[in-house]
């Protein structure tokens, strides 16, 4: 089995390998205390299935013997390293061990190093006799199933330099007395557990810091002005916390900064004119919270800024002309803010620039040309701004790019030549006031893997030509008026691995029936996960072969004049969570197989002539769902009547 390791991992490993390679040769026995301290964790382990702790026997020296221990010239334990992903020459294990941290572990008193990481199923509280344990240096207890608070008694560990509890179920608060004491940390690792209350502002007393990761938390409260003290801090990682109030001038301070991660927060305020002091700053996620104000202009002296994320805020005002000195830049999102002004042409300045996103904002005036000089440009989305662009910009058609989203933007008129001979992956031009027919060169742009022409006024037929888009997996048609057999789109042709369909919506046109009953054997559609042609005059039947659609979730059918039995046939879709097949003219009753599908959530069959009883089923529809059929009847309609 091939794995992928983090380099945080990697790190351990490497750090794993030094407490060995300088551990000084043995002379001394192991030292009985710290002996019975370590038989003790062993038996307080309830499965070992990869034999860490085979070696590990009352009968045998704990200093030269004993897999993953080290010690010093005196026989005291100074290094417990069995983590549950480690390596040899040509190997890499990934396993675990369950049971608890034993308090005994609390007797190594001259333990330096302690790695217990990526045994997955460790659980219990960690034992306040560790802190104890004042010469440890490296604490590495990360990816583990640990619970409860840290306790008051890592106060005293003075010497400690990495601290890693990530992916537990620790909780409580980050105690102010513990987190000052902590002087000689460098590294800090707590995310993705339960930790509760404010980041305490004695966080600011780490001055070696240079790692701070809490993302995945519940911290609540501001970012505490102190963090400005961490001069050496270059990782800060707060994201998808609840963290509130603005943020602190002092967030400028941190010149040797490298990656800012303040997304998925409740951040208010604006952005501090200060952050140009970030001068090493390279990535700076922000994105999911409520900042407002403007982007100072100052922002402009990052240098070394590769990617910002700013998105889902309420930033206002114009974007600042200063962006065209971020050289170093590759991506922008800025969507879904309250952005206002034309798009500045000094972006055209960012020749390193390969995703530009500044849709759903309040931007006006036409698009630079200068964007058109961004040879490493891939994707540009300006979609639902109020660009008024009458027509795509003819230099679009000079641009290398791979995904255009221009949705919303006013373009009108017929789709412009240039694209059939457009390397084009993903397009995107719904809601605008397109016209006339889908050409027929749309079969040549096979490098299209995501199409969405929804609501705009195209009409006639799909072109048979539509069959060579090989790569196409969605496809977004609803809200025309297309007409014709749905045979070309369905039977298009497929490139393996890719071109098989993830979702269809083909909703709201004229599209002719019957559904082809062999739909669910065509390949192209043997992954689908949404199906959704309401609301075109298709008749005929529901076809059987839809339950053969292993990976089908969604099916919506609604309002297009089919007849005939609901197939049990349907419920062979074990996947489905969505079901609609109102407005139809479906008769006789409703297949227990479809109405207990494991994963229903969602299912409609009213307005039709169905008759019966509603079988027995376990999910939560309103009686809404089975209305204005005047035969059925049982739960949640009214009760059937005695025969």
């Amino acid at each position: 089995m091939k794995i992928t390791i983090s380099s945080e991992t990697l790190s351990h490993l490497f750090i794993l390998f030094l407490a060995f390679y300088f551990s000084t040769p043995i002379s001394e026995a192991c030292h009985r205390i710290d002996k019975a301290a370590l038989l003790d964790f062993k038996s307080k382990i309830t499965s070992d299935p990869s034999n860490l702790l085979k070696s590990w026997t009352s009968s045998s020296n704990c200093c030269t013997t004993w897999e993953g221990v080290a010690c010093d010239s005196s026989g005291r334990v100074v290094n417990l390293s069995r983590p549950g992903l480690f390596s040899g020459d040509d190997y890499i294990t990934d396993t675990y061990m369950s049971g608890t941290l034993s308090p005994s572990l609390g007797n190594l008193s001259f333990l330096r190093f302690l790695d217990l990481s990526n045994l997955k199923e460790l659980t219990g509280p960690l034992p306040p006799e560790l802190g104890r344990l004042w010469h440890l240096t490296h604490i590495f207890l990360d990816t583990n199933k640990l619970n409860g608070s840290i306790p008051t008694t890592f106060r005293r560990l003075v010497r400690l330099q990495k601290l890693y509890l990530d992916g537990n179920y620790l909780s409580g608060v980050l105690h102010s007395t513990v987190i000052k004491s902590l002087t000689s940390l460098s590294e800090l690792g707590l995310s993705g557990n339960q930790f509760s209350g404010s980041l305490p502002s004695s966080i600011g007393k780490l001055v070696l810091l240079t790692k701070l990761d809490a993302h995945g938390n519940k911290i609540s409260g501001s970012i505490p002005p102190g963090i400005g003290k961490l001069k050496s801090l270059n990782y800060f990682d707060l994201s998808d916390n609840e963290i509130t109030g603005s943020l602190p001038s002092s967030l400028g301070g941190l010149s040797e900064l490298v990656l800012l991660y303040l997304n998925h927060n409740q951040i208010t305020g604006s952005i501090p004119p200060s952050i140009s002091g970030l001068s090493s700053l390279q990535f700076c996620w922000m994105s999911e919270n409520r900042i407002t104000g403007v982007i100072p202009a100052s922002i402009g002296k990052l240098s070394k800024l590769q990617r910002l994320i700013i998105e889902n805020n309420k930033l206002t005002g114009k974007l600042p002309s200063t962006i065209g000195n971020l050289t170093s830049l590759t991506e922008i999102y800025f969507s879904n803010n309250y952005f206002t002004g034309k798009i500045p042409s000094s972006i055209g300045k960012i020749q390193n620039l390969q995703t530009l996103d500044l849709s759903r904002n309040l931007l006006s005036g036409s698009v630079p040309p200068q964007i058109a000089n961004l040879r490493e440009l891939q994707t540009v989305d300006l979609s639902f701004n109020p660009l008024k662009l009458v027509s795509i910009p003819t230099w679009f058609a000079k641009m290398n790019l791979f995904q255009l989203m221009l949705a919303g933007t006013g373009i009108a008129g017929e789709l412009p030549g240039w694209l059939g001979s457009s390397p084009i992956g993903v397009l995107d031009l719904s809601s605008n006031a397109l016209t006339g027919k889908l050409p027929h060169w749309i079969g040549n742009m096979t490098n299209l893997s995501f199409l969405n022409l929804s609501n705009n006024g195209f009409h006639s037929a799909v072109p048979v030509e539509f069959k060579n888009l090989s790569l196409l997996m969605d496809l977004d048609l609803h809200s025309n008026n297309f007409t014709g057999h749905l045979k070309t789109i369905l039977t298009k042709s497929v490139q393996d691995p890719r071109g098989r369909f993830n979702s269809i919506d083909l909703s709201g046109n004229m599209f002719m029936g019957p559904i082809d009953e062999s739909i669910g054997e065509k390949p192209s559609m043997s992954s689908i996960h949404s199906l959704i042609l309401s609301y075109n005059p298709l008749g005929g039947s529901i076809p059987k072969s839809l339950g053969k659609l292993g990976e089908l979730l969604v099916v919506e059918l609604v309002g297009n004049g089919i007849s005939g039995a609901i197939p049990a046939d349907l419920g062979g879709a074990e996947k489905l969570e969505t079901i609609k097949l109102s407005r139809n003219k479906l008769s006789g009753g409703i297949p227990d197989k479809v109405l207990n599908l494991n994963n229903l959530q969602e299912f409609d069959v009213s307005q039709n002539q169905l008759s019966g009883r509603i079988p027995p089923h376990k999910a939560k529809i309103p009686p809404s769902a089975f209305m204005d059929n005047p035969g059925l009847c049982g739960s949640p309609l009214p009760p059937c009547k005695n025969s």
